[in-house]
């Protein structure tokens, strides 16, 4: 079998995985978030763009609200995004190179497991891999073909209608061809100017979305990668960038890509033109999060965007074997993978279930269950359980949390799928301020089961700011999560009795990231 097939199918190989990994694994509190984006659908969120809400959407159309339903075409979306990279690795450098980054592509933990979850990077890094493959063969095709142009343009338009971060690519394009004297002249064609047209177009409906919501997405992104509401000294942030970017990429192969993106930045003339641009893609993009480190803390993944264009630069390096520590490299980012998929799948590592990230997709339909007793119980003496109030909601209660990752978790585990509202009550704003809320949706004497956390003494914030806007405030049960035999958390169930009709002031208030 020659090396491109076995390329093509270590890419299906690790799409199965994943596609098993999707089955089986329970939805994290992030998907479930973006789910409930997928039945309103719209053309941008205040999070984010919308790319990720049409995947889900496209995914349990097909096969129903479970995970993988959810995580099909997010899923998928990796799997086309090691296309890309394969094919131009072996544009590069041949199929030799296009195995070798196939076999990245599927040992990375960040492809390996981060491409199994349904978020925003999953399109991201998709539609960035085809980009940088449209860009290889507009810079490196003689002459130079317009076509490849439109193809990169429409690729990073989808690229920035999935994660707003996908923006830095065009401009590092630009940068480097403008540092470039052999690529200076690319500049006075139409090509980069018809792609940066292309792009625009495809961005039309999240610009008309945000234009109606007050440029809510971008203020609120804008905030959140460059707020200055950080914790901890600049240098422990820095430490954590890149403590992250080790842990997503591997020791070994982290050194390996920086070398590859350190070598291709070799200036002046004589530097390679089409391997100098993905250098100074990778290079500008993580200088962006250094930056960005000094004023926040950089969640692991920001970064990511990084990583495909310096993977390319490792995978075609050469044409022939591959070094002693490429191999080494290769092998350690295996087995840690595989053990990451493992404790994904069954617990492994001594970590407390409270601390461990995949503890927070458990024990939601034991509470799911709860809730959906107690609001049984109180419809029975509303009055039917299938009557509805004038808004369409259960005449009995009306389901809340306070924050969003509950109040979507709750959606997707609770039978029928029903809408359940986050009150954002002391919480940074999100999505459902922009929907319909409770207080939309309720009539007065309306009784609502809200589920919080529970504090480890006294009262919960949210309860005393709703003091006086109901009849009675009753706490009922207290559910704990569990993964299997670990705790995991705990929510109380309240039941708040006659709406009155009022609401906290300052919680419908202007929203401001």
């Amino acid at each position: 079998m020659d090396r491109w097939r076995q390329a093509l199918w270590i890419l299906a190989a690790s799409t199965m995985l994943r596609i098993i990994l999707g089955a089986v694994v329970p939805l994290f509190p992030d998907e479930a978030y973006y789910w409930e984006w997928s039945r309103r659908l719209a053309g941008g969120y205040f999070d984010h763009a919308p790319m990720i809400a049409w995947l889900i959407a496209g995914g349990t159309s097909l096969l129903g609200d479970t995970p993988l339903g959810v995580r099909l075409f997010p899923i998928l979306a990796g799997t086309f995004a090691g296309f890309w990279l394969i094919r131009a690795a072996c544009h590069l450098a041949g199929p030799a190179a296009a195995r070798f980054a196939a076999i990245l592509f599927a040992v990375l933990p960040l492809a390996a497991a981060g491409l199994v979850l349904a978020t925003p990077d999953a399109p991201l890094l998709a539609f960035i891999a085809w980009t940088l493959y449209a860009v290889v063969r507009a810079l490196g095709d003689e002459p130079r073909h317009t076509g490849w142009w439109l193809v990169a343009g429409l690729a990073i338009g989808f690229a920035m209608a999935s994660k707003f971060t996908g923006v830095f690519i065009p401009i590092a394009i630009v940068i480097a061809m403008v540092a470039h004297p052999r690529l200076r002249p690319s500049l006075a064609t139409p090509g980069p100017w018809l792609a940066v047209a292309v792009a625009s177009l495809v961005m039309v409906p999240v610009l008309l979305w945000n234009a109606q919501h007050d440029w809510i997405a971008f203020r609120f992104q804008l905030g959140h990668g460059l707020g200055t509401t950080a914790r901890g000294s600049w240098y422990q942030r820095e430490l954590e960038l890149i403590g992250g970017q080790v842990g997503l990429v591997t020791p070994i192969l982290f050194v390996l890509v920086v070398g590859s993106v350190w070598r291709a930045l070799k200036p002046g003339r004589d530097a390679e033109p089409v391997r100098f641009t993905l250098g100074v893609v990778a290079a500008f993009c993580a200088a962006f999060f250094v930056y960005s480190a000094t004023r926040k803390s950089v969640e692991a993944n920001w970064p990511a965007i990084a990583v495909m264009p310096a993977l390319l630069l490792l995978a075609s390096a050469r044409e022939g074997a591959r070094t002693t520590w490429e191999r080494r490299g290769v092998w350690l980012a295996g087995v840690l993978t595989a053990l990451a998929l493992t404790h994904v799948v069954h617990p492994i590592f001594p970590l407390p279930a409270r601390r461990d990230q995949v503890s927070k997709a458990h024990g939601w339909d034991a509470l799911a269950a709860a809730v959906d007793s107690a609001r049984r119980a109180i419809d029975s003496t509303a009055g039917s359980a299938d009557d509805l109030d004038g808004a369409g909601s259960r005449a009995g209660a009306i389901v809340a949390t306070n924050r969003y990752q509950d109040a979507a978790m709750l959606a997707f585990h609770l039978p029928g799928h029903p809408e359940t509202f986050a009150l954002n009550l002391g919480a940074r704003r999100n999505q459902y301020d922009l929907w319909p809320r409770f207080f939309d949706r309720a009539a007065q004497g309306s009784t609502m089961l809200l589920v919080l956390d529970e504090p480890a003494e006294g009262v919960p914030g949210p309860i005393r700011r709703l003091d006086g806007h109901f009849a009675s405030m009753t706490a009922g049960p207290l559910i704990s999560l569990h993964r299997g035999d670990e705790y995991v958390g705990r929510r109380r169930l309240w039941t708040l009795d006659g709406w009155k009709g009022t609401w906290p002031a300052d919680s419908t208030d202007p929203i401001r990231p």
